[in-house]
């Protein structure tokens, strides 16, 4: 492993991470970055590193080329992780549960996740929509198909 980039904190920055560690309550990873922080300031290489944060050497790496370039804050910090968005809106999810409590097709029993993903591409509710979209989405609202009652009373 080779140093990409070079960590050089002044003492304010060291004295607010050493305070940081001590002080605040971080979660694991939040203390894993600045512990690593720490001792690449002190000129250790990326493999003692590893063996003393327990960190992957592509973590230090990353941390390492981050602080380089876009300074301390950004370093000290975490990436906000937007996830996914949602594959179907309100409307859609409506429509779909709506086509699952109604008859199942000629030749079927029951609506399986298959046949409503297809339903749905059909009558143009969604572009496209995987069967476990779908199967997620009935999980969600707690539908049953295999009820004979599919309404809000269960008589």
């Amino acid at each position: 492993m080779r140093q990409t980039a070079f960590v050089r904190l002044t003492e304010e920055q060291r004295l607010e991470l050493t305070q940081r560690l001590h002080r605040d309550a971080l979660t694991e990873r939040q203390r894993r970055r600045l512990h690593i922080l720490l001792l690449a300031d002190q000129g250790q290489t990326d493999a003692q590193i590893v063996q003393a944060s327990g960190a992957s050497a592509s973590t230090v790496e990353r941390l390492r080329q981050r602080f380089a370039r876009d300074g301390f804050a950004a370093a000290c910090t975490e990436k906000s992780r937007s996830g996914a968005p949602a594959k179907l809106d309100g409307k859609q999810e409506a429509l779909i549960v709506a086509l699952a409590c109604s008859d199942a097709p000629a030749g079927h029993a029951q609506w399986s996740a298959g046949l409503l993903a297809n339903r749905a591409v059909e009558l143009e509710i969604v572009e496209s929509v995987s069967e476990s979209t779908v199967r997620r989405l009935l999980k969600k609202t707690r539908s049953s198909r295999g009820r004979s009652s599919r309404g809000a009373s269960p008589k």
